[in-house]
């Protein structure tokens, strides 16, 4: 039996009818349906789930989004100026409440190697690319909100990157929420080929303290020798909910990045899933999350080490201020046969106040012999004698305790290879910060 929130999205696929694009197309209807069919078995996860014990989504729940109407938001490029990345030359696809708009993106700005389309036109154009990968990565069954995108899936963006060899310029794909209790469903589709390189950034933001709810999902398919940086900055309004998966299916010596940032949200919830499918695959994944008062954000890894001589190097590090709480949880499984997999994972947890908290919980799960895995986790605050030392040199307390917050948190930003993306990050980072402008001045 499903229950009233389950009803209410059915109710709004239903009322879409032929609505959705693409609807000609056969292998396409039978996606949505059985997504939506999927949704509505599983239903939403309760703390039963282990993999969301300690999430609630009932406030989702019972909030009862609905889709927004067709009727854009009257959104200038000026209100886009702080979501920009000032300096990094890139061809950039906006989306306000879900939807393209085509006056405020810039495109065709350079060669880049790689032909990009919105997900509405892919699909209205019967699109090969899409038949043969949308959807064939993600898992929906037993993954309600997977399910939910995949059903609802309207825009989004379609990358792929053909041209073998070379740096390609990036992709910018900036989403832009507009509406008090709307939800969008954003597809990205990333392919790409053999030998190619390619930098992806999906920027969500709001332009409104309002609450909404956000549910995105991308694939990403890397062939041989292929390369993909994905870089991710979520910074919403705090009463917005985000929710969205990551999934990743790695060819034979591919090379994968995840860059993901969550400085927004009231509650932030990301699965990153990679699948290491042939020998010399090897991925690394960053993430760096900060939140205050009541924020909620949540960090779910899965690493399938599937084949032989698979590497794999997690990093994550989260700062935890007021009463917000922390999750993390990165899986690593490493199949039969997956010999010589080297496999890395570590958590370390900064906690600003008595009232935040952190539930940590690196897994490896190993049926191979011939291995090295190793995992850590910790969880701590600010370093007394550090912060002493730093105040005898004449350095307030906020500034100096402003400045080791900066300072545990920036090995993740070095990271980040694009200067005007690591920059941006570095000011989101300084600004969440009191005394901002003294810090700077002191790192720089």
């Amino acid at each position: 039996m499903t229950t009233p929130a389950v009803e209410h999205y059915l109710a709004e696929f239903s009322a879409l009818g032929n609505a959705f694009p693409g609807h000609g197309l056969d292998w396409l209807n039978q996606s949505r349906q059985g997504a939506l069919d999927a949704f509505a078995s599983a239903g939403f996860p309760t703390r039963r789930n282990e993999d969301w014990k300690y999430t609630r989504v009932t406030p989702i729940e019972k909030r009862g989004f609905k889709l927004p109407a067709h009727d854009a938001m009257q959104v200038q490029a000026g209100d886009l100026e702080p979501f920009n990345l000032s300096g990094l030359e890139c061809e950039q696809l906006v989306f306000v409440d879900g939807r393209y708009v085509d006056a405020l993106s810039r495109r065709n700005v350079v060669e880049s190697g790689s032909r990009i389309t919105t997900l509405e036109s892919a699909m209205n154009a019967s699109s090969q690319l899409l038949e043969s990968h949308l959807g064939h990565y993600a898992n929906i069954t037993g993954h309600a909100f997977s399910a939910l995108n995949t059903a609802f899936m309207t825009d989004g963006a379609v990358v792929h990157v053909k041209n073998r060899g070379g740096n390609h310029q990036p992709v910018h794909l900036l989403f832009i929420a507009t509406r008090e209790d709307v939800v969008s469903h954003p597809r990205v589709l990333v392919v790409a080929e053999a030998g190619s390189r390619t930098s992806i950034i999906e920027s969500y933001g709001c332009l409104f303290d309002g609450c909404y709810f956000t549910n995105a999902l991308t694939e990403i398919a890397l062939m041989e020798d292929a390369q993909v940086d994905h870089y991710k900055l979520q910074e919403e309004g705090t009463k917005a909910f985000h929710v969205a998966t990551l999934q990743v299916h790695q060819g034979r010596n591919s090379r994968f990045a995840s860059h993901s940032m969550s400085f927004g949200g009231g509650l932030a919830r990301n699965d990153i899933n990679v699948v290491l499918d042939a020998e010399g695959a090897g991925c690394m994944l960053n993430g760096l999350f900060m939140a205050g008062g009541r924020q909620h954000v949540d960090f779910h890894t899965r690493v399938d080490h599937a084949k032989p001589h698979g590497t794999s190097e997690e990093v994550y590090r989260g700062i935890l201020d007021g009463h917000a709480r922390g999750v993390f949880n990165g899986r690593v499984k490493v199949y039969p046969g997956a010999q010589k997999t080297d496999a890395r994972q570590s958590s370390n947890n900064l906690l600003l106040s008595r009232d935040a908290e952190i539930d940590t919980k690196p897994e490896l799960e190993i049926y191979a012999d011939d291995v090295k895995c190793a995992h850590g986790a910790t969880v701590g605050q600010l370093d007394a004698q550090t912060l002493f030392y730093l105040r005898s040199r004449g350095i307030g307390e906020s500034q100096a305790r402003g400045l080791l917050t900066y300072g545990f948190a920036r090995e993740i930003l070095e990271r980040v290879d694009l200067a005007p993306l690591r920059h941006k990050l570095t000011d989101g980072l300084l600004h969440r910060m009191p005394h901002a402008e003294t810090i700077r001045e002191m790192v720089e």
